[in-house]
C-alpha cells in the first residue's frame, strides 16, 4: 500500500508507481507476504511517505526460483546482446533522472542538487561503463606450456548473486551491485535497506523496460534478520555481495561459509585525512568540510580524522569551523541547502550520543548539536569539529557516520602515517602537501584501498573501490568489480589424440 497525500506530487513524483508493492520479483512488484508492513519516512520531515508489506522467506525463495530460472538464457546471451540491453537501460535512465532524484532525496533526506548532480548521474555512468565492459569478457591463451596441449582460460558467470545494500546510498549501491552482475551474465536478487527500497525498485523496473528478461534483476525488501539472512544462506545463491558495517559483514560471512559461497564484503571506513605542513591550507580546508560533509557524513569513505602536522594545525582547526558553520542546514528540496538530515532520528540520536560523549575528553569546537526551530520535527544535526581528542579515544577509533569530524596534531611524517594507519579499518584516505615524494610516500604506505592526493572523495566508474583490513575485500566499479562475478575455467587441449595414451603409459607402464 501507499499513503497518497503526504509526499506531493512534485516531492515524489514516481508514487503511483509503488501501489502493487514493494517487491520486484520475475518482472513486476508484489506484496511481501511476511505479514508486517513498514514505512518509509522523510527524514527532513519525519511523516511517512510510503508503507509496504515487507518480504518474508518465501518472497526471497520466489526471488531466487526467478533468477534460477532466468539464469540459463541470459547467462548464454552474446555479449553483445547483453551490452545492447545495458545500452538501453542507461538511456531509459537517462530518461526519468529526475524521478531517481527525487524519489533518492525524498527517501534519504539527500539535497536535491547532490542527488541531481553526483548519484543519479553516477548511475547512469556506471550503467554506460558496464554496457562497455559486458564485450570485454576475456578470457585468456595460454599457449602451449605442455608438450602437445594446447590451454586457455575462460571465464564464465557463477549464477545467481544474492546482493544486500546499505541506505546511505541506495540507488548507486544498487547500480554497484546490479550492473557488473548482470554484464557478467549472472542474475541477481538485491535486499535493499527496509527504509530506502524506492531507487532500487525504480531501478528494477527501468531494467525490465530497457529489455532485460524477467528475472534477471529482483529485488526483495524486508529486513535483515529475515529476508537478508535468508537470501544469504540460501542453496541456489551462488555468490554474496554485502555493504554496511563491519560488524554485520562479519556475521554475513558466518552464514555465507556454511554454503561455501563466494563472498564480496565492502564494510566500514574511518578515513584519515592528512595535512602536511607544506599543504595549500585552504585547499585542505575545503576539502576536509566537503569531505567530511558529504551525505551528512553518512559514507564509508568520508574524512572523518583529520591528522593536521602542528605549524598548521591551529590556523586549520580555526578556518575549518569557520566554514563548517557557513554550511545551511535546511530542506533537501530547497535551492540553497548545502545539508540535509540524517537518514533518521535514531542515526541523529547515535551521532549525538558519540559527540556527547567526547565532551568528557576533548575539545567540541562547533556544531555539536540539533537545531532549533523549522528543522526540528526533522532528524538534523549541525557540522560538528572535535580537537584534541586522544588516538585510542571512542571518538577517534569508532565510525561514527555523521557529520562529524575529529582533528588531531601530528609532528613527523612517520607520526601522520602511523596514526592514519592505527585503526581497524582501510578504506579510503587522503594526504595533503605540495612535495611530490611526501605524496607519493603517503600512496605507498597508508594501508586504505584508495588515497587520494590534494582531494577527497570523487570515484570514477573506471577504478576501484573496496578496502583493505576490516573495510573489507573485494571491489566495486571498474573491471576488477567485473571479474568479482566470474569464475575461471582452465580448458586444455591434446592436439595429438594420443598424449591420453602416452600419459597412460608413463603412469602404469605398457599395458
Amino acid at each position: 500500500m501507499h499513503n497518497p497525500g503526504i509526499a506531493t506530487p512534485e516531492r515524489f513524483p514516481a508514487q503511483d508507481r509503488f501501489a502493487d508493492g514493494a517487491q520486484f520479483i520475475a518482472g513486476r512488484l508484489t506484496k511481501g507476504t511476511s505479514g508486517r508492513t513498514h514505512a518509509v519516512v522523510d527524514p527532513a520531515t519525519g511523516e511517512e511517505v510510503y508503507t509496504y508489506e515487507l518480504a518474508g522467506a518465501d518472497d526471497v525463495d520466489a526471488a531466487v526460483a526467478a533468477a534460477r530460472a532466468a539464469f540459463p538464457g541470459w547467462s548464454s546471451a552474446t555479449v553483445g546482446e547483453r551490452s545492447d540491453a545495458l545500452h538501453r537501460f542507461a538511456a531509459v535512465l537517462a530518461e526519468r533522472a529526475e524521478d531517481f532524484a527525487r524519489a533518492e532525496s525524498l527517501q534519504c533526506g539527500k539535497p536535491l542538487k547532490l542527488t541531481r548532480e553526483f548519484d543519479v548521474p553516477g548511475t547512469i555512468d556506471n550503467t554506460a561503463f558496464f554496457a562497455g565492459a559486458a564485450r570485454h569478457l576475456q578470457g585468456q591463451s595460454a599457449g602451449e606450456y605442455s608438450g602437445d596441449h594446447t590451454s586457455y582460460v575462460r571465464r564464465e558467470p557463477i549464477g545467481v548473486v544474492g546482493s544486500i545494500a546499505p541506505w546511505n546510498y541506495p540507488l548507486q549501491m544498487a547500480a554497484w551491485k546490479i550492473l557488473p552482475a548482470i554484464a557478467a551474465g549472472n542474475t541477481i536478487v538485491l535486499k535493499p535497506a527496509e527504509l530506502t527500497p524506492l531507487t532500487s525498485l525504480l531501478f528494477a523496473q527501468a531494467a525490465t523496460d530497457a529489455g532485460i528478461p524477467d528475472g534477471v534483476v529482483n529485488i526483495v525488501t524486508g529486513t535483515g534478520r529475515e529476508a537478508g539472512e535468508r537470501l544469504v544462506g540460501h542453496p541456489d545463491v551462488a555468490m554474496t555481495s554485502f555493504t554496511g558495517s563491519t560488524a554485520v559483514g562479519k556475521r554475513v560471512a558466518e552464514i555465507a561459509t556454511a554454503t561455501v559461497k563466494r563472498l564480496h564484503l565492502e564494510l566500514g571506513g574511518k578515513a584519515p585525512f592528512v595535512v602536511f605542513d607544506d599543504a595549500d591550507l585552504e585547499a585542505a580546508v575545503h576539502g576536509a568540510v566537503a569531505g567530511s560533509l558529504i551525505n551528512t557524513g553518512q559514507d564509508c569513505t568520508a574524512a572523518t580524522r583529520a591528522y593536521v602536522q602542528r605549524p598548521l594545525y591551529e590556523a586549520f582547526v580555526e578556518r575549518t569551523a569557520a566554514l563548517m558553520e557557513t554550511v545551511r542546514l535546511g530542506d533537501p528540496f530547497a535551492p540553497g541547502t548545502d545539508l540535509g538530515p540524517l537518514i533518521s532520528h535514531v542515526q541523529r540520536d547515535r551521532v549525538a550520543a558519540f559527540v556527547d560523549r567526547a565532551r568528557g575528553y576533548a575539545r567540541v569546537v562547533t556544531g555539536g548539536e540539533t537545531p532549533k526551530g523549522e528543522l526540528e520535527s526533522g532528524a538534523y544535526y549541525r557540522p560538528t569539529l572535535i580537537a584534541d581528542a586522544a588516538q585510542d579515544s571512542e571518538i577517534v577509533q569508532s565510525e561514527i557516520f555523521g557529520p562529524v569530524l575529529v582533528v588531531l596534531p601530528f609532528d613527523s611524517d612517520d607520526d601522520g602515517i602511523r596514526l592514519a594507519n592505527d585503526t581497524p579499518y582501510g578504506l579510503a584516505a587522503s594526504a595533503w602537501s605540495s612535495n611530490v615524494y611526501r605524496a607519493n610516500r603517503a600512496t605507498r604506505e597508508i594501508k586504505a584501498g584508495c588515497v587520494w592526493i590534494n582531494d577527497h572523495i570523487p570515484i570514477i566508474s573506471e577504478m576501484p573501490h573496496g578496502g583493505y583490513k576490516a573495510s573489507g575485500f573485494g571491489k566495486d566499479m571498474s573491471a576488477y568489480s567485473f571479474e568479482e562475478y566470474t569464475q575461471v575455467k582452465h580448458v586444455m587441449f591434446d592436439n595429438t589424440a594420443v598424449a591420453a595414451k602416452d600419459w597412460h603409459r608413463t603412469v602404469f607402464g605398457d599395458r
